[in-house]
């Protein structure tokens, strides 16, 4: 009699305990749910049944997610080293430079000509720091948002013509025709940052002019799109550029070919400029580009409505 009761109560403590683990476990799954599936009543209709596999389906999709969020903090981190290790690079080369004549010169160098001689090359690494400094200023200042623009109407053939100007000479001596593709009789206002955008066509056709062939032809097309947008393409026969460069042409110190870029000169920072410029007026830029055929270089403006 004593030993059926004993089991009798055993299995009752059994039932008991068995709907207890049920109801936490339930309780649980439902808390988990809360945070994956915020939808109450979406979670009050499933069925128990069910409850385990869509859990999983969601733990899954919930640690697809962080795999992808650690895979992004590796490759920023990745990119915050080939930054640090290129900055350090670009301003040790100049450094190095300016370090190595003022020590010569402190040394005693008597001779006039080697003395102005070493000057000017001291100046020059003076002035490719500066151009680093000055420009990394200007991207951290659009990047975190504290650069302005000064938007206004203006002609951009007008722009175009200016900056063959300023360029004529460096084009002169790399043997390079600076030109539009056809004679533009007309303005075509636009209504943007006037030196901005200057600075953008400077840069994009210094880089053609670094990158292009003796004799070569650097092209500058206008081309009005609907939507009161117009595209301008800056386009050359140079070297052109491999595709695999082409996706991290606009970040900052990337150089296609490191050794030939530095002797040009220049920060480095020019096509990243030119990103942050035109993205900083909601406008698009593109490229395209093929080995020994050419480079084009491309970006819209809005037209001025008024």
């Amino acid at each position: 009699m004593l030993c059926v009761e004993f089991f009798a109560i055993l299995f009752l403590a059994y039932v008991i305990l068995s709907l207890s683990f049920e109801r936490f476990l339930v309780s649980r799954v439902k808390e988990l749910y809360k945070s994956l599936i915020p939808t109450t009543s979406y979670i009050n209709s499933i069925n128990q049944a069910e409850d385990i596999d869509i859990l999983t389906s969601n733990l899954q999709k919930l640690n697809s997610e962080k795999n992808l969020e650690i895979e992004l903090l590796k490759k920023e981190q990745d990119y915050r080293r080939e930054f640090i290790g290129n900055l350090a690079h670009e301003l040790k080369t100049p450094l190095f430079t300016v370090q190595g004549y003022v020590l010569t010169l402190q040394d005693g160098v008597k001779d006039k000509k080697v003395v102005k001689k070493y000057l000017k090359q001291t100046s020059k690494g003076v002035d490719r720091l500066i151009y680093i400094i000055k420009d990394l200023d200007l991207i951290t200042k659009f990047e975190s948002g504290i650069a302005t623009l000064d938007r206004k109407s203006f002609d951009i053939v007008e722009v175009v013509r200016n900056v063959f100007e300023l360029l004529e000479m460096r084009a002169s001596k790399d043997k390079i025709v600076l030109k539009f593709d056809k004679e533009y009789s007309k303005q075509l206002m636009v209504f943007a940052d006037k030196d901005r955008i200057q600075q953008v066509l400077t840069n994009l056709i210094i880089n053609s002019l670094k990158y292009g062939t003796e004799r070569g032809v650097t092209e500058v097309s206008i081309e009005v799109l609907k939507e009161n947008k117009i595209l301008i393409r800056i386009a050359d026969n140079g070297e052109g550029i491999d595709e695999q460069h082409l996706p991290r042409l606009f970040e900052r110190f990337y150089r296609v070919d490191k050794t030939r870029s530095r002797n040009q000169g220049g920060s480095g920072l020019g096509l990243a400029i030119v990103k942050h410029i035109i993205e900083a007026h909601d406008e698009k830029i593109f490229v395209e580009s093929k080995v020994r055929i050419g480079s084009e270089f491309s970006f819209s403006l809005t037209l001025n409505q008024d």
